[in-house]
């Protein structure tokens, strides 16, 4: 008699199939059509094992292929693509809009997840984790294989889904599974996990590293004292860890990876990767063992001493990188060619370089992503939106533009910026002295969070503070609005405009704080550590009178003046 998991098998396999021979005349007249049209706000490459077979018709994709949505999804395809997530059976497709779509191995169409501002979505074997902009308690989500995990704003990690590898930090025979959060721990900073990984790792915020769940390949890096230890049954700290700031780790079912970042001989962030588990990915393998029982670090001629890593990522059995060099290097399984070549049949464990396929942007690969699914992997082009609350509050925090003091309860001083100021609070009242008078009587950290209320308009930082502020605050207005008045109130300003662009022999002034929070190209400029005092611009010549009023607009409030958004920051 035939096991369930068999059976399960056949039948994904029969489905897929079917759905491809339904599908195959209608795809190529899409993929035809779609070659005639391409959209220059994707730029999307898939190769390995085919879960979205309703769009592409082999069942194994061993290079990358453009990846084209279906007429479907015409309104979708418009969009830029903020995230891909992948499993073994769905896909969700994340836009900047805020929208997202979904396609699964059991439906032919692929469907629109009905929720709305989508900051984030993350997929594991059969669930999946969707963050939206309205959260006001949980940070960040995180998909295990089996599990989900929540970061809240008060630094404490949960966990959700099943138990029985541990991977929730109880014993599983205390703790099956939960369909509620469970706390796992407090003072958390960062929650790292695969979505094909029945382990997590948990960071403090005093860069402490926990792990717990499945440890049968010695790939939580407990090293060899814990070997043989098939699950570890709850939070362990992990001992001898890389020195350097741990910006992400990932695993999957028999290895996970780090990222540490340190310094180089010159002072700039240098990035390096170390695995645990099986096995060991290193083109100069000088051990017997083929597991490695703690972080050891990847090596390879490929990482050149000039280069550096930009991100990877982590699937079933394989893991890909991004350089700056524009490189896209890979690891590990290769039986559905997930490592994109046909070079390799299975398994490879020195990491090798592999060949990219013509990107649509002329750019290096700092604005390209990667995303491994179960046996499956993502390329796709993805730039930086610029933020006006979150640059706000960011700018908030640089002492170079604050020119206004406030004195908190214990005589502490916080600086601010009177140009964003004046426009956030209500007009034609002495609301500065009344906002000293409130600051005060707070705590340093209290008025932080005040001045963040301000900066962002947003009440839900701290909703007690903000009804002590309410009064003075120009609560009904948004932030693009504030930046529209302080363009269009010219004279009130000219004071405050410090930064001079000379065009045509004409000069422009503008105030250096809109300038970086607007723009990259000022906000290297300006933060610079270098001297250079330079307080002119003039490669604005060519540009017409018209276009020159467009981007004076735009500086200000981030849209086009008939109202277009840009997407891309003007450098």
């Amino acid at each position: 008699m035939k096991s369930k998991r068999k059976l399960k098998k056949q039948n994904r396999k029969k489905n897929r199939k079917q759905n491809q021979n339904q599908n195959q005349n209608q795809n190529q007249n899409i993929n035809q059509n779609q070659n005639q049209n391409i959209n220059q706000m994707n730029d999307i490459f898939f190769f390995g094992e085919n879960n979205v077979s309703q769009l592409l018709v082999s069942e194994k994709i061993k290079e990358p292929i453009q990846f084209k949505f279906g007429n479907e999804n015409e309104n979708e395809n418009e969009k830029q693509i903020k995230q891909i997530s992948s499993s073994d059976f769905s896909t969700i497709f994340l836009f900047k809009n805020g929208k997202a779509i979904e396609y699964t191995i059991e439906k032919v169409n692929p469907a629109k997840i009905q929720i709305e501002n989508i900051q984030k979505v993350t997929v594991g074997y059969r669930n999946e984790a969707i963050l939206t902009k309205k959260e006001i308690i949980i940070e960040d989500i995180v998909s295990g294989n089996r599990s989900i995990y929540l970061l809240t704003s008060n630094q404490n990690a949960y966990g959700i889904g099943l138990n029985d590898w541990s991977q929730l930090g109880f014993d599983y025979e205390t703790l099956k599974k939960t369909e509620k959060p469970i706390l796992m721990m407090n003072n958390v900073s960062k929650i790292f996990s695969s979505n094909s990984s029945d382990s997590v790792f948990l960071l403090d915020s005093n860069q402490r590293l926990f792990a717990c769940g499945n440890n049968q390949f010695s790939q939580l890096g407990l090293g060899k004292s814990r070997k043989g230890e098939r699950k570890i049954k709850k939070l362990t700290k992990i001992q001898n860890i890389p020195k350097g700031k741990i910006i992400d780790i990932q695993s999957g079912y028999l290895h996970s990876i780090m990222l540490i970042e340190n310094e180089d001989e010159n002072q700039n962030p240098k990035r390096k990767l170390y695995s645990c588990g099986y096995s060991r990915f290193n083109e100069y393998d000088e051990y017997e063992d083929e597991n490695t029982y703690e972080f050891t670090e990847i090596k390879s001629s490929l990482f050149e001493n000039d280069d550096n890593i930009l991100e990877f990522s982590v699937g079933y059995e394989h893991t890909l990188i991004l350089t700056s060099k524009e490189k896209l290097i890979g690891f590990g399984n290769n039986s559905h060619g997930q490592l994109g070549t046909e070079k390799i049949r299975y398994y490879q464990q020195i990491p090798i370089q592999i060949e990219l396929p013509k990107l649509r942007f002329n750019e290096d690969l700092s604005n390209y992503h990667i995303s491994c699914g179960y046996h499956n992997s993502f390329l796709y082009y993805s730039p930086p939106i610029s933020n006006l609350e979150e640059d706000l509050i960011k700018l908030f925090r640089r002492k170079e533009f604050c020119d206004i003091s406030f004195k908190t309860e214990n005589g502490e001083i916080i600086e601010a910026h009177k140009l964003i100021l004046k426009y956030r609070l209500n007009q034609n009242q002495n609301q500065i002295e009344k906002l000293q008078e409130i600051i005060s009587k707070k705590s340093i950290k209290e008025s932080n969070q005040i001045f963040e209320i301000i900066y962002s308009n947003n009440s839900k930082i701290k909703p007690k503070l903000y009804f002590e502020i309410k009064e003075i605050i120009n609560s009904n207005e948004k932030i693009e609005e504030t930046m529209k008045r302080i363009y269009l109130n010219e004279n009130e300003n000219e004071n405050e405009k410090d930064f001079i662009i000379e065009r045509k022999e004409k000069q422009y002034k503008f105030p250096k704080l809109i300038l970086i929070m607007r723009s990259e190209l000022y906000r290297g400029m300006f933060l610079s550590v270098t001297n250079d005092t330079s307080n002119k611009v003039t490669d604005y010549s060519e540009l017409s009178n018209k276009s020159f009023q467009i981007f004076e607009y735009w500086i200000y409030s981030n849209q086009i003046k008939d109202g277009i958004q840009i997407t891309q920051e003007i450098n």
